[in-house]
């Protein structure tokens, strides 16, 4: 599957620079609907076409103003990981509750870039996250990984695992899975790979694949269903250029 996705990367590559507004709504469509799915997996009932009103900054009557700011939230959570994928800037743990910050900004600031001190469970999961109290050494330890043994991994394979080891720690109260998607794609996209969408029809699959890594530390099906969606997402491009 990486070979099949690095010669579809090759391909790509070579037909860069890409047209200027063939770009530009391809970033725009990105963002509509990273968002869309990211919110809606979570619970947001803002429909797509209701999402991209909201990021026009137009309010949608009958909903509340959580769903809209978590709506413009995300966009700014995208544009801070394209910057400092534009730096080149290390991950880091501020940059993730950098991240986690924006993600949750005024709809539960005292959350907002903190880990949790409290025990949580998983709706639906089988895995039962660590001890409030070991959240931070977790996290030390996760970014310990990323610069040592994850550097060993395919770029796509540390993808997927920055975002599994991610949401088996589940550092932050609320915010995890919209989090672990952001990081995933700031992996792929400083790698040069498009960033992709997981969407809210393959939940289930998703979270399944989720479980299983976390209570099996096999994660070879979350790893091919990232695989998957980054392969179907150069074919759009591919098909765009």
């Amino acid at each position: 599957m990486f070979e099949l996705i690095d010669e579809k990367k090759r391909q790509l590559d070579q037909k860069r620079p890409l047209p200027t507004h063939t770009l530009r709504s391809i970033r725009e469509h990105l963002i509509v609907n990273w968002t869309y799915h990211s919110n809606a997996i979570e619970g947001n009932t803002l429909t797509l076409s209701e999402t991209k009103v909201a990021l026009e900054g137009i309010t949608i009557g009958g909903k509340t103003i959580k769903e809209h700011l978590e709506v413009i939230n995300h966009k700014e959570a995208i544009l801070y990981v394209e910057d400092i994928v534009r730096r080149q800037e290390p991950l880091s743990e501020w940059q993730i509750k950098s991240i986690h910050r924006l993600i949750l900004k005024g709809i539960q600031d005292d959350f907002a870039g903190i880990y949790r001190k409290e025990n949580v469970l998983i709706s639906g999961a089988r895995h039962i996250p660590p001890d409030a109290l070991q959240v931070p050494l977790a996290m030390e330890q996760f970014i310990q990984w990323y610069d040592s043994e994850g550097e060993q991994l395919h770029p796509v394979a540390k993808a997927a695992m920055v975002h599994s080891d991610f949401v088996k720690i589940h550092p932050f109260i609320d915010g995890n899975g919209r989090t672990a998607r952001l990081l995933l794609n700031f992996e792929l996209m400083k790698n040069g790979y498009p960033p992709i969408v997981v969407e809210k029809e393959n939940r289930l699959a998703y979270y399944s694949a989720l479980d299983d890594a976390h209570t099996t530390g096999d994660n070879t099906r979350f790893i091919g269903l990232v695989s998957d969606i980054l392969s179907r997402t150069f074919d759009l491009y591919l098909k765009l250029v």
